[in-house]
C-alpha cells in the first residue's frame, strides 16, 4: 500500500518524462493516472476528519466545470462528463479500498492527513488538463485508432508511474470510455 506522504510527494512531483511518449494519448492517460492517485491523500483527509467518501455536491461541481470547459472547447459535453463520472467513481473506488483497509487494520489508519483544500486544487488543474487533452485529441479519441493508441497509453502509464493492481484497475475505469 502506498504511504500518503509518499502519494502526495508523487501527486506534486514533475510528471513522468514525456520525450518517449508512446502516442497521443499518453499526456491524458499521464493526467488522469495523476489525478488518480489524489486518492490516497483525499481518503486520508475524509478519514481523519469523519468525511464521506461520495460527496455529490463537489461530484456535481466538477462535472459541471467539466461540462462547461467542454463546450468552450467545442467538444461533446456528454462525452466529457461521461468521462469524469468514470473517473471520479475510480478515485472513490480506490478511497473505499482504503477505508476498509484501514477498518481492518487501524494501526495503519492515518492519524492526520493533508488539507483536502490542496488536494482539490490539484484535482482541478488536473481535470483542466485532461478536458485540454481531449480536446487536443478529440480526432484520435473518437477515431477507428483510439483502442490502440489508449491501450499503448495505459501500458505506458502504468510502467512509467510503477501503478499497483489497485491503481492499474483504477486508470482502467477512469478510462473506459475514452474511445466510445
Amino acid at each position: 500500500m502506498l504511504t500518503i506522504g509518499l502519494v502526495v510527494a508523487v501527486c506534486g512531483a514533475v510528471p513522468a518524462a514525456h520525450a518517449d511518449e508512446p502516442g497521443p494519448l499518453f499526456r491524458l492517460v499521464d493526467t488522469a493516472a495523476q489525478r488518480l492517485l489524489t486518492a490516497d491523500p483525499v481518503a486520508a483527509s475524509k478519514w481523519v476528519d469523519g468525511g464521506q467518501i461520495v460527496d455529490p455536491a463537489r461530484v456535481g461541481q466538477v462535472l459541471d466545470a467539466v461540462g462547461a470547459d467542454a463546450r468552450t472547447r467545442g467538444i461533446d459535453e456528454a462525452y466529457v462528463r461521461r468521462a469524469f463520472e468514470n473517473q471520479i467513481h475510480a478515485t472513490e473506488g480506490i478511497q473505499f479500498t482504503r477505508f476498509g483497509q484501514w477498518k481492518f487494520d487501524p494501526a495503519v489508519a492515518p492519524t492526520a492527513a493533508p488539507d483536502l483544500s490542496q488536494s482539490r486544487t490539484a484535482i482541478d488543474g488536473f481535470n483542466e488538463t485532461m478536458v485540454a487533452e481531449m480536446a487536443a485529441q478529440w480526432g484520435v479519441l473518437r477515431g477507428a485508432g483510439c483502442r490502440v493508441a489508449l491501450d499503448e497509453a495505459r501500458a505506458s502509464v502504468i510502467a512509467q508511474r510503477a501503478l499497483d493492481p489497485l491503481y492499474d484497475r483504477a486508470l482502467d475505469v477512469a478510462t473506459g470510455s475514452y474511445c466510445g
